[in-house]
């Protein structure tokens, strides 16, 4: 054991040695130069930026639209989540939430706001069919759509795994008691998942403040913080200061979700026994969840399904004859070509990279035996990156490795994925280690085997289902990211996402929705393969 602390140490070295260069360190950068000013440090300039009309309205609309679409969004994740688990609607209707709900997580969020144009914008899909555009698009209606979309997977699938938990027997003694409706809801379902909730509320907030894909493609003239923080670092006249001084606003909601959480966290309930019981069937109920259900889903198939029709289509609408020739000519084309390769270059080194610094940081800190200094550490990393905006550490890795070898290289971009992403698979890998049999160090130890003969041999086979979930979401996240990696491209090194975002300048739509649907084939590809191995590694448990 002795000897196996020595090598965690060192492994704990090694990791400490690299989110302190690739973390801490341009995050520091970014803190300097908001407060120099001409080799002084200084506020006043901060301030000067802060109290600015411009500055302030786009504060103003990044905050009132991110509540909004966050309420929204948790509301319409609460409600699927409900008809999945506590109504008695039919098996394809459950299928098909669990399938579309999920569905905008494997396409980059820049091309939702194009999806939304050619869905309801003045040439839009709807609009044709009506006859009339239904609203304005640009700006406020158009972000909000395309927040909600964005959010709703994250909070779905949030609340859909934490209602499973809830102790239903509780619900159906309600009824037996003769509670009515709104206060068996309450205290049976709601109250019990209310932590989770705040949760889901707080991360679509997080995730629509800091999102830069939709305001890029569909912001108008509503001005939010982040386009106004893109503006400033690669405008026409880049101010890298003022761009410091927006990054550190940017991270006041992350310091903030992180004391909440912290806060909120006795809210959390748990159970002794988690009893499954039958629930009453409510035929009427059953019904209404039917209808509204099936509305949510079509608006997000509508919204989607732009994406896979206008490259089939010669000319929208102009000509609506089919054709393979777009998707020819996209492969014709040696730059998209070359897009498209790094792109899968970058997610596969990031996926593969980032998985084994995750597992080895999760095995430190849930069956190391470490002293608590180094396994809080290692927590407060995953904490700080999972509410770190990804504009914010891109640009901290702008200023950090500029002029280095590897400023618009591969290694950069794979680095910050890393970093960018590291707090969920690591949690999900030490959730895994801390549920496994905490006596298996010592068993293997008494039979003759060391440490990491023990890990060789039992807690990898026994992790490798999990192992399989982080490459899958390493994988897919570096696919669909633009907000970090924006700042870090070069010419040789562009990936889709990136490549999209320069598409727009030249209005190519079509061409931007075929490299949309490359990314997403090749995230469902992914997922199904990763869902494979999952499904073949439990059944081995069992055999």
């Amino acid at each position: 054991m002795l000897k196996s602390n020595r090598e965690l140490k060192l492994i704990y070295i090694v990791l400490f040695a690299f989110f302190a260069f690739f973390l801490f360190y341009p995050l520091a950068l970014v803190l300097i130069r908001a407060i120099q000013t001409n080799g002084v440090i200084s506020i006043n300039n901060i301030i000067k930026i802060v109290t600015k009309e411009r500055f302030l309205i786009s504060l103003g609309n990044s905050l009132k639209i991110a509540s909004l679409s966050a309420l929204i969004s948790t509301t319409l994740a609460f409600f699927l989540a409900y008809v999945i688990h506590y109504t008695h609607v039919s098996k394809w209707i459950k299928k098909a939430i669990n399938i579309i709900a999920v569905m905008p997580m494997l396409m980059p969020t820049i091309t939702y706001g194009f999806a939304i144009i050619y869905t309801f914008g003045k040439q839009g899909v709807f609009t044709k069919l009506f006859g009339f555009q239904p609203f304005q698009l640009y700006g406020f209606n158009g972000l909000l759509i395309g927040y909600v979309i964005y959010t709703l997977p994250i909070a779905f699938i949030l609340i859909k795994n934490t209602m499973k938990y809830v102790d239903k027997k509780q619900f159906v003694v309600s009824i037996i008691m003769g509670d009515n409706g709104r206060r068996r809801f309450f205290h049976t379902i709601f109250r019990p998942l209310l932590y989770t909730v705040v949760i889901a509320f707080i991360q679509t907030f997080f995730l629509s403040f800091t999102d830069f894909g939709i305001p890029a493609a569909i912001g108008g003239q509503y001005e939010v913080i982040a386009s106004t923080l893109y503006n400033q670092m690669l405008g026409s006249i880049p101010n890298f200061h003022n761009g410091a001084v927006i990054a550190l606003v940017l991270l006041i909601p992350s310091i903030v979700a992180v004391f909440v959480v912290s806060y909120i966290e006795r809210l959390n309930v748990r159970y002794d026994k988690i009893s499954e019981v039958a629930l009453p069937i409510y035929k009427v109920k059953d019904r209404i969840c039917s209808v509204f259900s099936a509305l949510i889903l079509f608006v997000v198939i509508a919204v989607f399904a732009v994406i896979f029709i206008l490259p089939f289509v010669k000319e929208w609408p102009y000509n609506t004859a089919f054709t393979f020739q777009h998707f020819i000519e996209t492969f014709q084309s040696s730059n998209l070509i070359d897009v498209v390769k790094n792109s899968f270059i970058v997610a596969l080194a990031t996926a593969v990279i980032g998985t084994v610094i995750c597992y080895v940081a999760a095995i430190i800190t849930a069956r190391g035996k470490m002293p608590k200094f180094i396994t809080k550490s290692i927590d407060f990393v995953s904490t700080l990156t999972n509410a770190l905006p990804g504009m914010v550490l891109g640009i901290g890795f702008m200023f950090a490795f500029k002029g280095t070898n590897i400023q618009n290289t591969f290694t950069i971009l794979i680095i910050c994925n890393i970093v960018h992403f590291f707090s969920t698979p690591y949690v999900m890998i030490k959730n895994a280690f801390m549920k496994m049999n905490s006596t298996w160090e010592t068993t293997g130890r008494l039979l003759g085997d060391s440490w990491f003969a023990t890990l060789r041999k039992v807690m990898i086979p026994c992790s490798i289902s999990t192992v399989f979930e982080m490459f899958g979401y390493y994988f897919i996240n570096s696919m669909v990211t633009i907000s970090a990696i924006i700042f870090l491209v070069g010419a040789q090194t562009s990936v889709i996402t990136t490549k999209i975002k320069e598409l727009q300048h030249f209005a190519k739509f079509t061409d931007i929705f075929v490299l949309s649907i490359l990314i997403f084939i090749a995230n469902v590809i992914i997922k199904i393969v990763m869902n494979y191995l999952t499904k073949k590694e439990s059944e081995k448990k069992y055999v």
